[in-house]
């Protein structure tokens, strides 16, 4: 039964079952998580689990996308490992504010439009890296650490038992849709593989093996490190590199999320909120974070589409944190393994696999060395940086090879060139070598009607054969190229002629 009443929207229809129990779902998968991130970071269990609360609670009242949600990510706190552990744990909530404040200056001047920059091929290696991480991560619950730090592989029962969990979890998950969709399959899954452990007393990994989650309410607390510009230069580099990565992977998410729901997030106001939720856990003893393709996936597929399972989820780890540690600490982690691993499978692009071979071979490419990047580094930015540079080369070399030239001489003995395709330093050189200065006739035309101007590249090419012209004591003209390019190519300004009426309204360079 729908509700006519929506959280923050008052537009929108909202289903209060479908969002409790989503945001139920998603507290008991971003738990586990943030705790291995925080403990493979070297800091408290609480760090990590007070990050998932804050970041998951301010994104989800102020983001520009209901239905994200956002905690304490591996992707942006990898990146703070090694200021961790040469400068400590101030230093990280110190650069975790100034990320805060980074990704709130690019909502704030509408930076985010930028993600629309990236290619499809990129997502496509974005989300099958990202899958392959969240899957292998899974697997390292395999192992298990002994009193004396030895980390070693289950093995006997143990691994059997585990294993045995996980596949019925996962069998849970993909089967229970097919009988109903009324509650969320995940988290089915948990509550029946967490009543098979308890009932027959099977003795398997819980979470309470990987850390304690009991605490307290987060405290307000201002970094203890020294106000100096020593202390900015170190912070610097890692704040502007936390912020970049939070960013790349809050907004390719909500591209993601748009695209599964057939609607329109704000990437400014999601930007806003990342960098207010960053600087909040800052401050509060939180190791900051950005949005969680994984947890957003569950979240979805559970059948949210508002803003308020994410505070649910929110709502429910800060219990769990002051009340709920005991009950929550014995859940299997076979079953929460289960759930993250169809969390990837659904991740992974199959639909990339299955259209490889109609795919350019450049496409192709760049989604590998994407997916690789994403997979050896966990460097997000860097992987869609890599791709993005990558689709651009090879979008310039195809346009360069585009440029042609259709010529012809007219009844006056006056040579025309009309050029067709955009003319940029990647197709200056063949657009030269279309021209024939001494065996033109002495009054040459090049038409621009179906052509761009494109960059000072394009334009310098323009003034060189103007002067090879006049050299020639050949008059050249240019038509139907815009009052930009005309007060730049001082040089040939004698012999331009310029059919303003017909002149595109583009700029090539600003005014001075």
């Amino acid at each position: 039964m729908k509700n006519t009443v929506a959280l923050f929207d008052f537009s929108k229809k909202i289903n209060y079952k479908n969002e409790l129990l989503a945001g139920l779902t998603v507290a008991m998968t971003m738990i586990p998580e943030s705790l291995s991130f925080a403990i493979l970071a070297g800091l408290s269990p609480l760090i990590g689990l007070y990050a998932a609360f804050i970041m998951g609670l301010v994104t989800a009242i102020f983001g520009g996308r209901p239905g994200m949600v956002s905690g304490g990510a591996g992707a942006t706190i990898v990146v703070l490992i090694a200021l961790i552990k040469t400068h400590g744990v101030e230093y990280l909530f110190a650069t975790v504010v100034l990320a805060g404040v980074f990704q709130m200056l690019v909502g704030i001047f509408k930076l985010g439009k930028f993600v629309r920059l990236i290619p499809q091929p990129v997502m496509y290696g974005f989300l099958n890296g990202l899958a392959i991480i969240i899957f292998m991560a899974q697997v390292e619950q395999f192992k298990i650490t002994d009193a004396n730090g030895a980390v070693s592989w289950l093995h006997g029962s143990s691994l059997y038992i585990m294993m045995g969990l996980t596949a019925l979890t996962i069998a849970i998950v993909y089967f229970f849709p097919k009988i109903t969709k009324v509650v969320p399959a995940s988290l089915v899954a948990i509550v029946i593989v967490f009543g098979v452990v308890l009932g027959f007393g099977i003795n398997t990994k819980t979470v309470a093996d990987i850390a304690s989650v009991s605490g307290s309410l987060p405290n307000f607390h201002i970094p203890g490190i020294p106000f100096s510009l020593e202390t900015l230069q170190i912070i610097f580099p890692y704040a502007i590199v936390m912020a970049g990565v939070g960013l790349i992977e809050s907004l390719l998410t909500l591209s993601m999320v748009d695209e599964i729901t057939n609607s329109k997030g704000s990437a400014n106001k999601e930007s806003v909120a990342q960098g207010l939720a960053n600087i909040t856990n800052g401050f509060f003893g939180g190791m900051g974070g950005c949005a969680m393709v994984a947890q957003t996936l569950v979240n979805l597929n559970a059948g949210s589409r508002a803003r308020l399972s994410g505070i649910i989820a929110s709502v429910t780890i800060l219990i769990i944190i002051l009340v709920g540690a005991p009950f929550i600490e014995k859940i299997p982690m076979a079953a929460l393994v289960g759930v993250m691993m169809m969390v990837a499978i659904s991740t992974f692009q199959w639909v990339s696999i299955r259209i490889v071979n109609k795919m350019p071979k450049s496409d192709i490419f760049v989604g590998i060395t994407v997916a690789l990047i994403t997979v050896i580094l966990h460097n997000l930015a860097l992987a869609v940086l890599v791709g993005v540079i990558i689709s651009a080369l090879v979008f310039a070399w195809d346009n360069a090879k585009r440029i042609r030239a259709k010529k012809y001489i007219d009844e006056n003995g006056i040579k025309y060139y009309e050029i067709y395709g955009p003319l940029f330093f990647g197709s200056v050189t063949t657009f030269t070598d279309k021209f024939d200065p001494a065996d033109d006739p002495d009054e040459v035309i090049i038409d621009f009607k179906e052509s761009r101007i494109v960059d000072m590249s394009a334009i310098d090419a323009l003034d060189k054969l103007s002067k090879k012209y006049s050299q020639l004591n050949k008059k050249l003209h240019l038509r139907h190229l815009s009052e930009d390019c005309i007060q730049l190519l001082k040089n040939a300004e004698a012999v331009i002629e310029v059919n303003i009426q017909e002149d595109p309204t583009y700029k090539v360079m600003p005014g001075k």
